[in-house]
This record gives structure tokens, sequence and C-alpha cells, in this order.
């Protein structure tokens, strides 16, 4: 069942990546009327997210938020598989980075790092910076249950050279790499809700005290890599900017869990600025510390 499905939507979603822009962002607005107005996809966590996250707008504010962001989901969405077909040329003039130079040192310098990004913007479209950087790029990932699908994320993550690793293989990898000394940027998300049986830390985040992913501050200790985050900011409806910072260049000079509250407090910058870009529909807050 699994194959079939996968034989069955391969080519109408190849036929999607190679539509000229003008006429893919016409189906990506179809597609938000179709999810948003009809099937109305997770809108309650949505509104219930936005509601404990910016209770110092009013509901026409938040619901103005709410239908921009859906807006965006469906065009990044679609992105994604825009890579399938989409030039180097093209993605070039589509995804800058403003500041490559800071992560290219730390290649300079012989220096591995954790570079961990939010959900938000353009997280996908990140990848494409991976041959600039000066490392082997290896992403670390959330297995699909559609081995088919699975496959088929893999090959368009990796279109760039980026490595893919599910989680359970990140610390096999980082271990071996300084063994081997080999020079590696480890890129992950960190900015969701932890499993119950993860959980070392909470802190306030968007105003609510809630449960942090601690792992890339573990992992950077464990293996003195540099921590970096990346933000990324959508310019115009198909443009996105990145910028590097440096989270801690030498994590073991931090009290625990001081590099995750400094990322996260990042993260929240991003938000309150253009909280349309946030991947709302996730349940980020659902274990909440009351």
């Amino acid at each position: 069942m699994q194959f079939l499905v996968y034989i069955l939507a391969y080519p109408l979603l190849w036929l999607i990546s190679i539509l000229p822009f003008r006429i893919f962002y016409w189906l990506s607005d179809f597609v938000y009327f179709i999810i948003y107005h009809i099937i109305g996809y997770r809108k309650k966590v949505v509104r219930e997210n936005l509601a404990m996250t910016l209770p110092h707008l009013n509901d026409a504010e938040r619901k103005e938020i709410e239908k921009k962001f859906y807006k965006h989901m469906c065009d990044m969405f679609l992105e994604t598989i825009k890579t399938m077909s989409i030039s180097p040329e093209e993605m070039e003039k589509r995804f800058q980075v403003t500041n490559i130079e800071l992560v290219q040192d730390y290649a300079k310098k012989g220096k591995s790092v954790i570079l961990v990004a939010s959900h938000y913007a353009s997280y996908e479209w990140l990848l494409t910076t991976n041959p600039k950087l000066g490392f082997q790029g290896i992403a670390i990932y959330k297995r699909i249950a559609n081995r088919y699908f699975d496959k088929l994320i893999r090959e368009i993550r990796s279109k760039y050279n980026t490595e893919l690793i599910e989680t359970r293989q990140a610390i096999p990898t980082m271990a071996q790499n300084q063994r081997e000394g080999k020079l590696s940027l480890y890129g992950l998300a960190s900015d969701q809700s932890p499993k119950l049986d993860r959980i070392f830390h909470s802190m306030k985040f968007m105003g609510i005290e809630v449960p942090v992913h601690t792992g890339a501050e573990m992992l950077a200790k464990k293996y003195d890599l540099s921590v970096i985050m990346v933000k990324v900011k959508k310019v115009k409806r198909g443009y996105y900017e990145a910028t590097f910072l440096t989270i801690a260049d030498n994590p073991n000079d931090f009290e625990n869990f001081e590099i995750t509250e400094k990322y996260l407090k990042e993260v929240e910058k991003q938000i309150y600025e253009c909280p349309e870009y946030y991947l709302w529909t996730h349940k980020r807050w659902k274990h909440k510390v009351e």
C-alpha cells in the first residue's frame, strides 16, 4: 500500500515542482483555500497557540496572523516540492545568506559545529546553503513512516550534498567523526516540545513555562562543538534571507542549560517580530508547567 500511494503521488509532485513560479503560487493559494477554509487543518491548535502566546493582541489581530500563517505554510510545503527540480542558480537568487563567512571561519579553524534552527520561515530551503559552508553538512531528522516518501524526502534534502541521519544515529555519528577527525556541521531543529522521557529542563518560552529540548547543548558539551544559530527571514513570497549567529564558541564555559535558553530567547525575538512565519500547527505548549 505504501508503494501504491507513492507511485500515484510522485508524478503529481514532479509536475508541481516544474510549474513556473507564477502558476506555482496560484496553486499554493488554491491549496490554502482548501486547507484553511474547507478542511480547517489543525485550526483549533493554531488558535490556542496564538491565544496563549500573544495575549496582548486582540482577536482580530490574531485572526490576521492565523490567515497569514496558513498561506505561508502552504507556500513552504510546496516550496519543498519545488526543490525536486529547481536549478541551483534559481535557488541562489531565492535563498541568500548575509554572513556565510561566520560559518566558514569555523571550518578554517578546524572546529566542528552544531547548527540549531527553529521551525520558522523556510527551514527546508536552508539545506541548500550546505555547499558554501566549508563543512560536511549532516542534518538530523525524524524518519517518515512511509519508507518510499522517506526516501524521496532524503533525496530532496540531500540534493545539495547534505547527509541525513536519524535522531538515534546522532551520537554514534558524532563519536565516530570525532575519533576520525572529520570536520562536520550538524544541523537540527531544536524548538519543539521534547518527549516526556527526555525532559531535563523547563523555561519560559513565549511567556509560558514549558519543557525544552536540551539535546543540542548536551551534544555540544560532550563533543566540544561550537553552537551556531541560523535565523531565516522571509523577504517576500518565494524569497528568503539567512543570517548566522554564534550562540557558544566554547560550550563547556557555559552553565547547564544556559546555551539552550540563549538560543530560545533568539527564537522568541523572531516570532514576536513576524509571528505568521512560525509553525503554529505543532502542539509546542502541550506540556506547559502549571
